[in-house]
């Protein structure tokens, strides 16, 4: 086994460790910034949307993204039933499901670090590197994430909208 080897296994893990910490440093109480929610809507959405149309020669990968999508659009409604929202003097606030949401993205994370070392272990051999769409599990991985994400950020848009309608009446 080489040293870059050994370096690699010490390393994942404080890499999964740091993804995690971070990604749950994430899931607490947030107050809601509609800009944000704009935001986190185009981005998810267009990681569902280009590797999507990339995909029109792969049937069996689209279906895993559109699979994927699905479930995530399940889970992020899911997810919004569950959240808790506050509305006070402070300002607008939001506690999203905290164990769900980090389960959703550490799928993708794992995926993610699955296809690096897979690239790392090709490398010096005949075997061409895997491109990100090709898999259909990374697909189903990508759109449940992304999906959730969107799903997410346009319950909370909408929240707000009502909430400014709310404001608008009084």
């Amino acid at each position: 086994m080489s040293l870059t080897t050994l370096a690699l296994i010490a390393l994942v893990p404080l890499l999964v460790w740091r993804i995690y910490s971070r990604i749950k440093n994430q899931m607490t109480r947030q107050r809601s910034i509609v800009s944000r929610h704009y935001t986190g809507l185009l981005v998810f959405a267009a990681l569902v949307l280009v590797p999507g149309t990339q995909l029109g020669d792969r049937p069996f990968q689209l279906a895993a993204l559109a699979a994927g999508s699905l479930a995530g659009i399940a889970l992020g409604a899911y997810g919004l039933a569950r959240t808790n929202f506050e509305d006070n003097p402070e300002g607008y606030f939001f506690t999203p499901p905290s164990r769900m949401g980090i389960l959703v993205a550490m799928l993708l994370v794992a995926r993610v670090i699955y296809l690096a070392i897979e690239i790392y272990m090709n490398q010096g051999s005949n075997h061409a590197n895997p491109r990100f769409t090709d898999s259909p599990i990374t697909m189903l991985c990508l759109g449940m994430t992304a999906a959730y994400f969107a799903t997410f950020s346009a319950g909370l848009m909408r929240w707000r909208q009502r909430k400014r309608k709310e404001i608008g009446k009084l």
